[in-house]
């Protein structure tokens, strides 16, 4: 995620977090063309190819709608993506300070509270992973002993994998009389809520915006913006490429911008910074397992916040 001081009054000719890279070329294409016709007076092979900025108007008035609709659904799943992290990041918390209703068995100095903690930080790496299509077992490791592991490593679900082990930690406590069964229960809510999370954050992930509806949005702006430059030369001759290249930037912008909000869990420097969220799950857990060495909150780099 990309983290920018707003208040430097050169940032309209920032390059970092703009998506101008992803559409340069088409955008100068769009504006070639425009300087062609402009030379030409819309001639094409001896044909004067007549448009008047009627269309265009209604055209684009309804382009700009639909790309707006667009870029909303695509931000409503950004922003959905969010909270559930934020909702993760409250229920590992509320899951740990819970442990406080379990009865300590002998010398166990909070052994076990700490087994919970790192098994939850293990669970946000874990789910970040998945989400990346990492490798789940690397993340993990620091966070879990040789046995746990093991069995994450042959899990085909690591995250679900380490929300089971909770749960047989729990139901144990309950069979040895160190956990009334209705503390069991709120508990086990907290668990049901990281797997909501977790298949919130899957849904999201497999569920992209049905991909015909882009498709026509794509296909609807790339006709727009080639064929401008004939509504527009007859009436405001010379400055024909100036307003091609502003409305193809505005049009292919959008465009571009949707598609990488679209799925907020990847590594582009406007997706979510799961990193960096992770990081606040180790610290507050940590600090609430009564661990005193914490690592620190990570940093954005050149700007981005991974």
């Amino acid at each position: 995620m990309l983290v920018r001081d707003r208040s430097n009054a050169f940032r309209l000719f920032a390059l970092k977090g703009s998506v101008l890279p992803r559409i340069a070329k088409n955008v100068a294409g769009c504006t070639a063309l425009a300087i062609l016709v402009t030379l030409t007076h819309g001639l094409l092979f001896s044909w004067k190819v007549t448009l008047t900025p009627v269309p265009f108007t209604l055209m684009g008035l309804a382009l700009a709608i639909f790309l707006g609709f667009r870029n909303s659904a695509a931000y409503d799943r950004f922003w959905e993506a969010r909270k559930l992290w934020g909702e993760l990041i409250h229920r590992s918390r509320t899951l740990v300070r819970q442990q406080d209703w379990v009865r300590p068995a002998a010398l166990d100095e909070g052994a076990e509270t700490r087994r919970i903690a790192r098994r939850t930080i293990a669970f946000a790496h874990a789910l970040r992973c998945q989400l990346r299509g990492l490798d789940a077992g690397v993340a993990t490791q620091p966070w879990l002993d040789a046995e746990e592991l093991a069995g994450l490593g042959a899990a085909r679900n690591p995250a679900g994998y380490l929300l089971q082990r909770h749960a047989q930690d729990f139901a144990r406590w309950v069979r040895a009389e160190r956990l009334a069964a209705p503390l069991a229960a709120e508990l086990d809510q907290s668990l049901t809520a990281l797997g909501a999370v977790q298949a919130g954050c899957e849904r999201l992930a497999s569920t992209p915006i049905p991909f015909a509806y882009t498709l026509l949005l794509h296909r609807t702006a790339y006709l727009y913006c080639l064929l401008l430059p004939f509504g527009l030369v007859d009436a405001i001759g010379v400055m024909t490429p100036v307003v091609v290249a502003i409305v193809s930037y505005t049009f292919f912008g959008l465009d571009a911008l949707g598609d990488e909000i679209e799925q907020p869990f990847g590594l582009r420097t406007h997706h979510l910074p799961l990193d960096a969220l992770c990081r606040a799950v180790e610290v507050s857990l940590l600090e609430a397992a009564g661990e005193r060495e914490l690592p620190p909150p990570l940093e954005p780099m050149d700007g981005v916040l991974s």
